[in-house]
């Protein structure tokens, strides 16, 4: 980890982030603790979570971040999440909504979209990104700064077709970037949002990296090679950091040229 940035502002902070037992979540917890930043996760898989924990726990000079089973997609379970979060904490200096899903029960067409399925996936997806924001936010404004960060994806500009309500969710995740940046600009809240192209997370692999879509993949992108959830959870610092002070209410590809920046 020499090789990369340290950034002393992130040193203490609270650093919330929601999916953080796996993928580009557990990758950001790492790192963020890596930073010696006070991390807070919410996921709803236990045994990831423990697995996480005891990863970092033999990381030298990393505090130990602070699990919470949290089903996202309940919202009063959520709300009581961010209540004990904030009971503990005071506040939080950085939110990362990065919870989602686009797997393979997601990974239907149009046609095959129920309205069950439809709200399912809008829940997981978008949904606890507002609401977690809505709870979080006073917080901030009270300390007169924040850092949010919205997780999202390419697939609505590839566009992708074969995920139709996880694309309108990414879609509307950029939306509420822009929105939510100037609502909270004027408190000294900054928001963006990443959008990840394809990214090589455990559940990628087991779920839709077949040999196939790899190859599709390295032969849209302009760096030939399966990108990392480090890779995504390194700009995730910087968006956090006070080196990226003057960056808000943007959408930041990260995609090894796929489809390039907005």
């Amino acid at each position: 980890m020499d090789n990369f940035a340290t950034y002393p502002s992130l040193r203490n902070k609270t650093v919330l982030i929601t999916g953080g037992a796996e993928g580009i979540g557990a990758a950001a917890v790492e790192l963020f603790c890596r930073q010696g930043s006070n991390v807070i996760f919410f996921d709803y898989s236990e045994s990831s979570a423990a697995k996480l924990l005891k990863h970092i726990k033999d990381i030298p000079g990393a505090p130990q971040p602070q699990f919470l089973h949290c089903d996202v997609t309940n919202l009063d379970q959520l709300k009581k999440c961010a209540e004990a979060v904030l009971a503990e904490h005071g506040a939080v200096d950085v939110l990362v909504n990065n919870a989602a899903s686009a797997g393979a029960s997601a990974r239907v067409p149009t046609a095959g979209v129920t309205p069950e399925s439809f709200d399912q996936d809008i829940n997981v997806n978008l949904r606890h990104q507002f609401f977690l924001t809505q709870h979080i936010v006073p917080s901030m404004k009270k300390k007169g700064s924040g850092s949010i960060i919205n997780m999202g994806s390419i697939t609505w500009r590839i566009p992708a077709t074969d995920v139709p309500v996880y694309t309108t969710a990414k879609a509307a995740t950029m939306g509420m970037t822009r929105m939510h940046s100037r609502e909270f600009g004027e408190s000294g809240i900054r928001v963006n949002s990443i959008m990840p192209g394809s990214i090589a997370t455990q559940r990628q692999i087991d779920e839709v990296l077949t040999k196939e879509y790899e190859e599709w993949t390295l032969k849209a992108q302009s760096l030939k090679r399966v990108l990392v959830p480090a890779e995504v959870a390194r700009l995730m610092l910087f968006l956090a950091a006070d080196d990226s002070s003057a960056i808000t209410g943007g959408s930041h590809v990260i995609d090894g040229g796929w489809v390039g920046d907005t």
